[in-house]
């Protein structure tokens, strides 16, 4: 590391704040992307939520050796936390590596720094302390936004659902009901305390029984399965909307299988259609690296590529996925 390091990372950092500055209370965004690898020198990826930092680093091997053996990162971490206003105790740091299977999702600390942040008027609780992810894809935040602009009165069914952002927004949105399958009780439960964060948002479907009260829950359900195997025997045509946004590679030890993404998402998404009503629609989207769409899924689908329109301001240096609608042919 050179000298100017620092300054260079506080400088570039003060500048993206700026930039970002009106789109953000505009939209009154609070948990956003600073800074993404900007200075091929210093590969961090640092994202605000609300009065802290959330820093990952994105190095490889031998540059983890250079980190651990000398001040640098220490000194980048430094110059961040002064540049953006942030107090030491709220910056948290992560090493982001090439994952294997579970390791993405699996708990590395106990520190349980959780705070509860706002989008587009709903609230998550994040944890900036325990997992490589915070439970909550600061990426998806448009697409987020589209599948509350289209759930009303749709039945919804959000497949590796994680933390359930997508069905608190179809929720918010008048879903009439939602379903978030996943394997994770851990992730299950989360959800579950992001859709009561949000009673207050969430309207009560249109057939709700006579005298059922306002913040009740019970047309959103949280299923603990291994997506693959409950596909095999979902209800045909049960759904309007459907949303698969799966990890890129998973071995989880209560799977039956292997997920590859990227081998697998052909008979993956061709299983989620078959519980899509037609005219429905099917959200997919990956942050697989080098991920090719198979040309084979315009046998069972027509298939448009909407990345352009999810990737939002934050996110435009490095498009962190790719996304597609699908609708039955």
């Amino acid at each position: 590391m050179t000298d100017s390091q620092p300054r260079m990372l506080a400088n570039r950092l003060r500048r993206n704040e700026r930039r970002l500055k009106p789109w953000r209370l505009q939209r009154e965004i609070s948990c956003y992307r600073v800074y993404d690898r900007d200075i091929p020198e210093i590969p961090l990826q640092v994202d605000r939520y609300g009065d802290a930092l959330h820093v990952a680093t994105m190095l490889r091997p031998d540059e983890e050796e250079r980190a651990e053996s000398t001040p640098w990162l220490e000194e980048l971490l430094e110059a961040a936390a002064d540049a953006l206003g942030v107090a030491e105790g709220d910056l948290f740091l992560k090493h982001r590596r090439r994952q294997q299977g579970r390791d993405q999702y699996s708990r590395f600390g106990s520190q349980a720094a959780t705070r509860v942040v706002a989008e587009d008027g709903l609230r998550f609780e994040v944890n900036l302390s325990d997992y490589l992810d915070t439970g909550l894809f600061l990426d998806h935040r448009r697409l987020r936004r589209e599948v509350r602009a289209q759930a009303a009165g749709a039945a919804v069914l959000n497949l590796f659902a994680y933390t359930g952002s997508f069905s608190v927004f179809a929720a918010a949105g008048g879903a009439r009901s939602t379903m978030s399958v996943d394997l994770s009780n851990t992730y299950l439960d989360w959800a579950g305390r992001n859709l009561a964060l949000n009673r207050e948002s969430i309207p009560l479907p249109e057939d709700a029984p006579e005298g059922t009260p306002p913040g009740d829950l019970a047309h959103h359900v949280l299923v603990r399965a291994d997506v693959l195997r409950w596909l095999d025997d979902a209800p045909a045509e049960g759904w309007d909307m459907v949303i698969v946004d799966p990890p890129s590679f998973s071995n989880s030890k209560a799977m039956n299988d292997v997920l590859d993404i990227q081998r697998d998402h052909p008979a993956l998404l061709s299983a989620a259609m078959r519980t899509l009503r037609p005219g429905g629609v099917l959200y997919f989207s990956t942050n697989r690296r080098g991920f090719r769409p198979d040309a084979g899924m315009g046998e069972f689908a027509a298939v448009e590529e909407i990345t352009g329109r999810t990737v939002d301001l934050d996110f435009e240096r490095h498009r962190p996925h790719r996304a597609w609608r699908l609708r039955h042919r």
